[in-house]
């Protein structure tokens, strides 16, 4: 399924991501915000499980902000994979 995520205190505006029914994830797009970077990212993450992404990126701060685009990341597939969990 696919997802859109309004990120909050970075760059990039939005992340959108498909997640499947085992928790894999693919198809990382980040919207704005260090283009290069994210890219790398959006490669590097594509067919981990939210645990693997969580283990490798979550808690990761950018500056002196209390988050990154990375950890936003983050919160966004798991707050994904809570609500797919739900269904």
């Amino acid at each position: 399924m696919e997802y859109i995520y309004n990120t909050k205190m970075v760059c990039a505006r939005q992340i959108s991501f498909e997640l499947d029914d085992n928790g894999i994830v693919s198809n990382v797009s980040f919207y704005g915000g260090c283009n290069g970077n994210l890219k790398a990212i959006s490669k590097l993450v594509d067919g981990m499980t939210v645990e693997q992404i969580e283990e490798k990126l979550k808690g990761n701060t950018c500056g002196m902000k209390p988050t990154s685009c990375a950890d936003q990341f983050c919160i966004a597939i798991r707050e994904a994979y809570n609500r797919q969990s739900k269904e």
